[in-house]
């Protein structure tokens, strides 16, 4: 007799919908707004006051009274960046000036050093400058009281610099979760371990580890346990006292030795337990409490496929990113794609922007266990299942996990 699984296949769609349900920020804590790079601002930002606080220079050259004219001036005094001075303009004089430096009052207009000569202290010009010139004015670069960063924003090397520039070093943002790793399997061995005959070494909890760290999470490494109940209901356990998520990869099937759904089911709700989707159909997702588990498959490719579709969005909306799914876009094909007959699927690609369009290069054999296949690969094409043959110059949908290549 056939064994059935207990859990009916939901589609790709849905799956993410249950998910997106459960996956709510965590919280929000203050932290230093110089060091937040890669964070989501849980507050709005605004300036404190203007910037600049004061007329500046935008160059190095001279103030001056544009009303002169081209008549020579008398240039009274140098004038620095960070140093003010009690001297003020008069018809017929002016003042060296260097870039950033406060424009000295009486003065209406700044002229390029490249534009005038100076010799014994008399400044001429060649061409009169109109009211205003080279002069950065007060809250011109950013206003009182101005919105400077909106919350949900990602905090990037620009955002730091603007939140020194106003002087906001202490921020709230939302809380980066905090992953935990688990493989499973009596074959899986370490990297740096002695060899299990006929194992595999452990590939995925270094990859999915690596994938968390890149969505932006903290992430812990549980080691590898063994097919054997108690041993994994241990080590799942310990995982989610440390973490507010748990990943494991292995152990989803339908085989006598697959025991993360039954555990999950056990100690949480597992939501689903197949997705219509391919490469990773025993994809699983499960609440403990207020913590999320995802049981991933065992093969390299479907563990990191299904991480990108379905776990990474979850990871950055727990962090309180409103926009956490990655860019999709239109690809124009270069290569054949046989599509699966049942499912629809996800095949690695390598996407590059040629004569004004968009177009994706397959990265060769799409086996579950061959990750070459994501070796340089930037995008994952959504392929309908048809079982046909999308052929070179038709266009499919591709998921952008990477920047775009220059190479073909």
């Amino acid at each position: 007799m056939l064994r059935e699984s207990p859990y009916p296949m939901v589609q790709i769609g849905e799956a993410r919908h249950i998910i997106a349900e459960h996956a709510l920020a965590l919280g929000i804590e203050e932290a230093s707004a110089l060091a937040a790079d890669g964070r989501i601002l849980a507050e709005d930002v605004y300036a404190g006051a203007p910037i600049p606080d004061m007329p500046k220079s935008a160059v190095d050259g001279y103030a001056l009274i544009a009303d002169d004219g081209i008549a020579p001036r008398r240039v009274l005094a140098e004038l620095t960046a960070g140093n003010a001075s009690g001297i003020s303009l008069t018809p017929g004089t002016a003042v060296r000036i260097m870039t950033g430096a406060p424009v000295p009052p009486g003065a209406t207009a700044v002229i390029m050093v490249e534009q005038t000569e100076e010799h014994d202290g008399m400044l001429t010009i060649r061409h009169p400058v109109s009211l205003g010139n080279s002069i950065h004015t007060i809250g011109q670069d950013i206003a009182n009281g101005e919105l400077v960063l909106a919350r949900g924003s990602v905090i990037g090397s620009a955002e730091i610099g603007l939140l020194a520039t106003i002087g906001q070093t202490r921020i709230k943002l939302y809380r980066r979760p905090i992953v935990a790793v688990l493989a499973t399997g009596d074959e899986v061995f370490a990297p740096d371990g002695l060899p299990i005959a006929g194992g595999v070494r452990d590939s995925n909890s270094y990859a999915l580890l690596a994938a968390a760290r890149d969505a932006g999470c903290e992430t812990i490494a549980l080691g590898i346990a063994r097919d054997d109940a108690a041993t994994q209901e241990a080590a799942i356990l310990n995982g989610l006292e440390q973490a507010d998520v748990l990943l494991t990869s292995g152990g989803v099937s339908m085989g006598t030795r697959d025991l993360i759904k039954p555990l999950l089911a056990k100690l949480g709700t597992v939501h689903f337990g197949r997705i219509a989707f391919k490469p990773g159909k025993p994809t699983t997702f499960a609440t403990i409490g207020k913590k999320l588990a995802f049981g991933l498959p065992g093969y390299p490719v479907s563990s990191l496929v299904s991480f990108e579709v379905f776990v990474r969005p979850a990871l950055r909306r727990l962090q309180g990113d409103p926009h956490p799914d990655r860019p999709r876009v239109s690809v124009t094909l270069l290569d054949p794609i046989h599509s699966s007959p049942d499912r629809p699927e996800y095949q690695r690609a390598i996407v590059s922007w040629m004569n004004g369009r968009l177009v994706a290069r397959s990265t060769g054999g799409q086996g579950s266990s061959r990750l070459l296949s994501l070796r340089a690969a930037n995008a994952l094409v959504h392929v309908p299942a048809s079982g046909s043959i999308f052929q070179p110059g038709e266009t499919l949908e591709a998921l952008l996990v990477g920047p775009l290549s220059q190479l073909l």
